[in-house]
């Protein structure tokens, strides 16, 4: 600060005036304000630019969210803090206002996802225990594609693999969704591999759309060639070696699974790419089962009842399935009004394998030839439990003859009456011949017959006759009785007969003298017979012989 110069003045009465020189340069002073607005300025300015984006996400609820308090967190890292939360204008939810680090704008995409990271308990799995003592957080799975986003929907549900996680994500198309679910796992060779993270119908409600995440990297074994299966519940198969009972896992019967393999017998194909889109088959029977690309389409025309005859049912040739039915329907023959049943089934000629050259033969001309043979189509009974009806094609010679025909765009083959249906119409034929037979003359004679027998029965000779009878049979009874009291007697008569004969054996057994004797005279009267007897030829010969004696001469 500089000194005051004083102008010398003469002494007089008047007051002296006082002169006032004002500073030439600015005071050191003024700086302080200066300083601090430029450090004000600067944090400012440094707050400012450190500061993130802003952002707004939309949920149905706020439950566990705290303005002030709750954060935004990406693998447990804090990247934001919640400022406000409003509920909406259409009141259907609530809009939740955080303040992001700088540098976040970065991974603000369309395909960022924002979730509530809370307690959650379900079948397949148990998350976010964690939040039980730090309280709920806002989690964040950022994208690095797609166009910059502010304003974003947030998940009801936490996603099952967060775009960080190496995989491939896979869509299944199935005719129904079964007992699958989000977080239904998915297994290769029993090995759970990945799983289920969303479904929806397709347009028009004509099938299901089902994604599953297959984790790195078994994401390697999915080829263009694998097929998938349902192995949801429990598969029993009933087979000429006993009853197959097929399951996953527990957690499988629970919640859904699918599984998946590449058949060895073909090409396994290069590795499918990211969206790839499979057929999700029913079971893993069906899954393995030969496709071919060749068909043709047949009708065939039923007279009985088809009950049990489901579309899908098997065409069997000989005992192997060949095709399947496509559809059945019910029509009435306005000329003679008979009710006809077309069925149209689908065979895969290439099932049936060929021996020696073909040669210009069409599938047409074998099965015409096969026909003329004898080859028909009839209903069997695949199941006595369930009723379910197959057809079958097989050779019956005794069938009449027929051709294939032509309806429309169908060829159709000749069928036979199913085994049940010519049972019935032998029946029937049973009961015509049985209904021609004189019935009420044979009713009328049997009738008589049973009177004359009722009259038989009730005649006084007959009773006497029954108890005379029975007087009889009662006087047996006795005399039995009264010969019962002989039975020793008639033994020891016996005994003593026994050692008579004994005795008697002795007497006249072939070393006995008695024996020799008899032989003896048996000689002599053998002698002696043999003598009369050449005596009476002569006799009979010469009778006058008893009057003259035998003469010289004869």
């Amino acid at each position: 600060m500089s000194t005051q110069e004083t102008v010398a003045a003469p002494i007089s009465d008047e007051l002296p005036e006082a002169v006032v020189a004002r500073q030439g340069r600015v005071s050191i002073v003024w700086l302080i304000p200066l300083v601090a607005l430029a450090i004000g300025g600067w944090l400012a300015y440094t707050a400012w630019s450190g500061q993130g984006p802003t952002i707004s996400i939309a949920f149905k609820s706020a439950a566990g969210l705290q303005a002030g308090k709750t954060k935004v967190k990406f693998k447990d890292v804090d990247v934001g803090t919640v400022t406000t939360i409003e509920v909406a204008e259409d009141l259907a939810g609530v809009v939740v206002t955080a303040q992001l680090v700088a540098g976040a704008e970065a991974y603000l995409r369309e395909g960022t996802r924002f979730w509530v990271e809370r307690p959650r308990v379900t079948a397949s799995r148990v998350t976010g225990l964690e939040t039980l003592l730090s309280g709920a957080y806002i989690a964040i799975d950022p994208a690095t594609e797609g166009t910059a986003e502010r304003d974003f929907v947030g998940l009801e549900e936490p996603p099952l693999f967060t775009t960080s996680e190496p995989g491939r994500k896979l869509v299944l198309r199935s005719a129904a969704l079964g007992s699958l679910n989000i977080g239904s796992p998915v297994y290769h060779r029993d090995i759970q591999v990945g799983q289920v993270v969303g479904y929806q119908l397709d347009p028009g409600g004509a099938g299901v759309s089902i994604d599953i995440f297959i984790a790195a990297p078994h994401d390697e074994l999915v080829r263009t060639t694998s097929r998938f299966w349902n192995v949801s519940g429990v598969e029993v198969r009933l087979s000429a070696e006993g009853v197959a009972v097929d399951t996953q896992s527990l957690l499988a019967l629970m919640i859904g699974g699918i599984g998946f393999d590449t058949p060895e017998l073909l090409d396994p194909g290069a590795v499918a790419e990211e969206g790839t889109h499979f057929p999700l088959y029913a079971s893993r029977e069906q899954a393995h089962e030969r496709t071919f690309l060749y068909k043709e389409r047949y009708l065939l025309y039923f007279s009985g009842s088809v009950r049990g005859l489901e579309v899908g049912a098997p065409v069997l040739l000989r005992g192997i399935r060949v095709g399947q039915v496509l559809d059945v329907e019910l029509k009435l023959d306005l000329q003679d009004f008979a009710f006809r049943i077309p069925v149209l089934v689908e065979v895969e000629p290439e099932r049936v394998g060929l021996i020696g050259d073909r040669g210009p033969l069409k599938v047409e001309a074998m099965v015409e030839r096969l026909v003329q043979q004898g080859l028909r189509g009839q209903l069997k009974s695949g199941n006595l439990l369930t009723g379910a009806l197959y057809v079958d094609l097989d050779f019956h010679p005794d069938a009449p003859s027929a051709t294939i025909t032509r309806e429309g765009d169908y060829r159709v083959v000749p069928t036979v009456a199913a085994p049940l249906d010519a049972v019935a119409t032998k029946a029937n034929q049973f009961l015509d011949t049985l209904l021609a037979l004189p019935l009420e003359a044979i009713g009328g004679d049997l009738r008589a017959t049973l009177q004359s027998t009722r009259e038989l029965v009730e005649s006084p000779e007959l009773m006497a006759a029954l108890a005379a009878l029975e007087r009889a049979l009662i006087q047996v009874g006795e005399t039995a009785s009264s010969y019962r009291g002989l039975t020793p007697r008639i033994e020891e008569a016996l005994r003593q007969t026994q050692e008579s004969l004994a005795a008697a054996e002795t007497f006249v057994g072939a070393d006995s003298a008695m024996s020799g004797e008899l032989r003896v005279l048996l000689r002599e009267l053998s002698a002696a017979a043999r003598s009369i007897r050449a005596m009476a030829d002569y006799l009979e010969r010469h009778p006058e012989a008893l009057l003259k004696g035998k003469g010289g001469m004869r």
